[in-house]
């Protein structure tokens, strides 16, 4: 069924696409809207009047200075971008830039989807190489690190739960299988308050087999608070403020740092190569862009945000993985790190403009678990999706409760899009767009989105539209299943 879009909405889209293609005619933008926008009905008369009204007609190209090279249309490497406003607003708007991972290799997860680059606003994505099946697992990944959602990382630190996988425990038959942190032979079972960040500590890691315990290596020596001490104040600040986003900055750096340990990562051929090219590839939007998009649309009611937490938490981080603050934890850090990290990543991790990057580009790609995940993160979201997130291992009881298997809702047909969502389904058009403007995403400008904005209009404003609770209940639910609530 076809919808036709109200004129703010195909202003907005317009817009987009003349940021992305400044060089094309009426016909050809005419083309591609209808091949972005299936469900549109729009004629090519129509997008020549908005194109007009809006004075985004082809321009005459400027005459070219001597050495002016230009710019590459498709750069997926570009940082933010500077494009036209989505939310036909005017101006420019900054949106979360990402870059497409040369050398991915898809398969290593599925035959059946390949990444795409849409373009600076969009950024990349998957789509289907043939047809996909309803009800099909697409994929299994576990993730690439996991700051895992606090009741679970509450379990985690009084040994119930594998501090690798996040796995419970009692799903083991025999407890005592289960295997200790080696930096203790008596695993503590303690709250973050009731020890000094200065004194020893035992750690209360646990892990479900052995093979969690050597995949830990990645990232748990730099969090453990026997090996690395430093860490107690920052990890213990990240609990109290319940800030998902700065722990999972923490064991992102953690698995860099420890990638630079890795002997051929000294030539060129290690593990830091390809992992610093994976978070690097991930989409961002630091904190100062995401504030001022929430501004815009909540206006004079925005509160200021906190900087001074923000520096404090920054204060932590370097204090607990670069420069510990006595001599004691400098020497500890030491015997972990023992190979200089380069410059230019040193510089990514340890600035306090990159640690504002770097907290938007978690919060930006961590599932609502807690994990991040390698080909999950390329997933873009619909408000009608056809793949759900699932966390099977909860009711499997047998598979990693960190793993995710994405299934799809409906049969995906080649070449068409795999999407998630974002945001709770079961909300009004506006709400959903309110919640994904202010992350920086634009206006959502899916089928449903436009069709529901019309049906809102046609019925009156604030007026709730049936079969909300019933039809997009499924979707709710589904939603639900991949925040991992059971």
């Amino acid at each position: 069924m076809s919808v036709t879009p109200s004129e703010i909405v195909l202003t907005a889209a317009l817009k987009q696409l003349r940021a992305e293609h400044p060089l094309l005619g009426a016909s050809k933008l005419h083309a591609l809207l209808c091949a972005g926008y299936a469900g549109w009905s729009v004629s090519e008369k129509r997008v020549r009047k908005v194109l007009q009204a809006e004075g985004l007609q082809l321009a005459p190209p400027p005459a070219k200075k001597g050495g002016d090279r230009g710019t590459s249309e498709g750069d997926a490497g570009k940082g933010v971008g500077d494009v036209g406003d989505v939310g036909g607003g005017g101006g420019g708007a900054v949106y979360p830039s990402s870059r497409v991972l040369d050398g991915l290799d898809v398969k290593k997860w599925t035959g059946k989807v390949e990444v795409r680059y849409f373009g600076k606003e969009k950024g990349k994505g998957l789509v289907a190489t043939e047809t996909i099946e309803k009800g099909e697992v697409v994929w299994t990944e576990d993730p690439f690190i996991i700051a895992p959602e606090w009741d679970i990382y509450d379990l985690q630190q009084s040994s119930a739960t594998c501090t690798y996988c996040t796995t419970p425990l009692t799903y083991r038959a025999d407890f005592s299988k289960t295997l200790p942190c080696p930096s203790t032979t008596s695993p503590s079972h303690f709250s973050s308050s009731s020890h000094s960040s200065t004194s020893p500590q035992a750690c209360p890691a646990r892990f479900c087999t052995r093979l969690c315990l050597t995949r830990s290596l990645t990232t748990h020596p730099l969090l453990c608070p026997a090996q690395n001490p430093a860490s107690i104040p920052f990890l213990e600040f990240a609990r109290k403020t319940r800030w998902l986003a700065v722990h999972a900055v923490g064991v992102c750096a953690s698995r860099i740092l420890l990638a630079n340990e890795d002997k051929k990562s000294r030539d060129g051929n290690g593990r830091l190569e390809e992992e610093w090219r994976f978070v690097r590839s991930l989409a961002e939007l630091g904190m100062e862009e995401r504030v001022e998009k929430q501004a815009a649309f909540m206006g004079t009611a925005f509160p200021q945000p906190d900087r001074a937490t923000w520096k404090h938490a920054h204060t932590l981080f370097v204090q607990a993985f670069r420069t510990p603050t006595t001599p004691q934890h400098q020497k500890k850090l030491a015997r972990i790190l023992k190979t200089p990290l380069p410059d230019d990543i040193a510089a990514e991790l340890f600035e306090y403009d990159a640690f504002l990057r770097s907290l938007g580009r978690m919060s930006l790609n961590l599932e609502a678990h807690g994990g991040l995940y390698t080909l999950h993160s390329h997933l873009n979201h619909s408000c009608s999706p056809n793949i759900s997130v699932r966390h099977l291992g909860a009711s499997t009881r047998t598979t990693p409760l960190s793993r995710i298997s994405l299934i799809a809702l409906r049969a995906i047909q080649p070449d068409e899009e795999l999407v998630i969502t974002y945001v709770d389904p079961g909300m009004g058009v506006k709400e959903r767009r309110r919640e994904l403007s202010a992350w920086g995403w634009g206006v959502c400008l899916c089928v449903r989105c436009v069709s529901e904005e019309g049906d809102e209009k046609e019925e009156g404003e604030g007026k709730t539209r049936e079969g909300e609770a019933g039809g997009e209940a499924d979707l709710e639910g589904e939603l639900k299943a991949g925040l991992g609530v059971f």
